[in-house]
Order: structure tokens, then sequence, then C-alpha cells
């Protein structure tokens, strides 16, 4: 795949990424991403996306809890 905002190429990956669902944010592990090899830009296909709304709107293990500010500028 190329990568739309720097054309290098991109390569395929598990990546952490943070997902919100239903105004809760959750931080997902080992999750199918294509990343881009120059700039780091990361992309994820609608069936990856979908099975993650799938399991995170079921039951699913917590691995752990984080606390996390918000502020505001």
């Amino acid at each position: 795949m190329i990568c739309e905002y720097c054309g290098g190429r991109t390569a395929r990956k598990k990546v952490r990424k943070q997902h919100w669902l239903h105004g809760k944010l959750y931080v997902v592990e080992n999750v199918d991403a294509e990343v881009c090899r120059e700039c780091g830009q990361r992309y994820f296909h609608a069936k990856t996306l979908d099975a993650l709304d799938r399991r995170l709107g079921g039951k699913h293990k917590v691995k752990a809890s984080l606390r996390v500010e918000v502020v505001r500028l």
C-alpha cells in the first residue's frame, strides 16, 4: 500500500491503538495495521475496526486499567 501523506510504502504490523466506543476510551494491543515505513502513518482496514467494535461491545478480558487526564486548552 502507498501512504497518502508522504507516498512511502506501508508494511503490515501489530500496533497499540486508542479506540473510542460509546463514549469510552480503550487501548487495544496487537491490532493489525498498515504502517508507513517513512512517516509512520497508520491505516486500519474496515474489517479490523468492525471486529474491534464487536469485541469491545461484548464481554472481553481487561489486561489493565489506566487513569487518563483530560485537559482543556
